[in-house]
């Protein structure tokens, strides 16, 4: 059985002092800030540090390079050096139990692979789950801040912990996997899926946003390349965004962050199942699948703005692509699965 895991407890940097040091499976990286030509950086997107005199900033996460304790990956807001979206990643053994205390953040419960129990305030979730990400849609369990729950698992598996810092505590909520929202869009070889279990117009949260993306092999999605990193009334919103990244059956993609404002994030990636990229500001995309595997992409945001909405601004050099669009068919592998009946809304008073 885990411990208590306080969310004030800072993220332990397990990389530091290691620049430079080669990651195994990883594409090289070159950092493309003044004054550090002819240095690279094995699988991670350098950001030149506003503050000087403190470590650059790190943006591309290879898979454990973000674990600690009983979390294959944990990234908080103090970690990611911004101020609400959070991320983890669980993993029980089979008959595990985590107790998740969620402080000023709330939280939903996304399996990954399996099922699990939710149990909080003498309410009970049961979690269908599913085999994969890429097998179908799960349920999830929504859990308010200034709560205490616990997450346990008869068979084991990996389960997403989708957070972000808020101001109102809403009551604890089961989703069921039927009620998801399973959009295709784009068409072409920009065709993708997207599953909106806990988008800002279909279920409510204080601030938290999160979607789960599926990109057929050989396509590109997060295209056109867009941005929210400023307020822009009905034009743009300030979202802090987290992809976890995932490839079916192994292998390899491909994910750009290209700089919106002077000395902003620069990142070209390889990505592998278990990675993260932060995105705290600039255009983003496209994610890129590889020929022959589904490309997988959990999207986690979170923003300061009294409206909870995903608003985003086009980067004007590509936004002509969305032309084409009409003109072209959805790839005909999409969508990849469709919601699937389930027993819920499962709740044990």
């Amino acid at each position: 059985m885990t411990t208590d895991h306080p969310d004030q407890e800072q993220h332990r940097d397990q990389n530091q002092g290691q620049a430079g040091q080669q990651h195994q499976g990883q594409g090289q990286h070159r950092d493309q800030n003044q004054g550090q030509a002819g240095q690279q950086h094995q699988g991670q997107g350098q950001h030149r540090d506003r503050n000087q005199g403190r470590e650059p900033r790190r943006f591309h996460l290879p898979s454990g390079s973000a674990a600690r304790g009983a979390y294959a990956v944990d990234i908080d807001p103090e970690a990611a050096g911004w101020d609400r979206s959070a991320l983890r990643v669980l993993e029980l053994e089979p008959g595990g139990v985590h107790t998740l205390v969620t402080g000023d953040s709330e939280w939903i419960v996304l399996p990954l692979a399996g099922g699990c129990t939710v149990r909080i305030a003498g309410e009970t979730f049961e979690l269908r789950g599913r085999k994969s990400v890429f097998s179908g849609v799960s349920d999830f369990a929504y859990v308010p801040r200034d709560a205490r729950a616990e997450i346990s698992s008869g068979a084991g598996g990996r389960f997403a912990l989708a957070g972000a810092k808020c101001e109102r505590r809403l009551p604890a909520r089961y989703g069921p996997a039927p009620e998801v929202p399973v959009e295709l869009r784009g068409s072409g070889t920009c065709s993708r899926q997207v599953n909106n279990f806990a988008a800002a117009d279909t279920f409510d949260c204080d601030r938290l946003i999160a979607v789960e993306v599926l990109t057929p092999g050989g396509n590109w999605s997060s295209y056109p390349p867009h941005k929210h990193d400023e307020h822009v009334p009905g034009e743009e919103c300030e979202l802090e965004e987290i992809y976890y990244f995932d490839v079916q059956d192994g292998g390899l993609g491909y994910h750009r962050v290209s700089p919106s404002r002077d000395g902003g994030t620069d990142v070209l990636a390889e990505v592998r199942g278990g990675d993260v990229v932060l995105i705290p500001d600039g255009w983003h995309g496209p994610s890129i699948a590889p020929p022959g595997r589904t490309l997988y992409y959990l999207n986690v945001m979170a923003g300061p703005g009294e409206e909870r909405a995903w608003l985003i601004r086009d980067h004007p050099d590509h936004r002509w692509i969305r032309d084409t669009w009409p003109d072209e068919l959805i790839d005909a592998r999409l969508p990849l699965y469709t919601a699937h009946p389930s027993p819920g809304p499962e709740v044990t008073p």
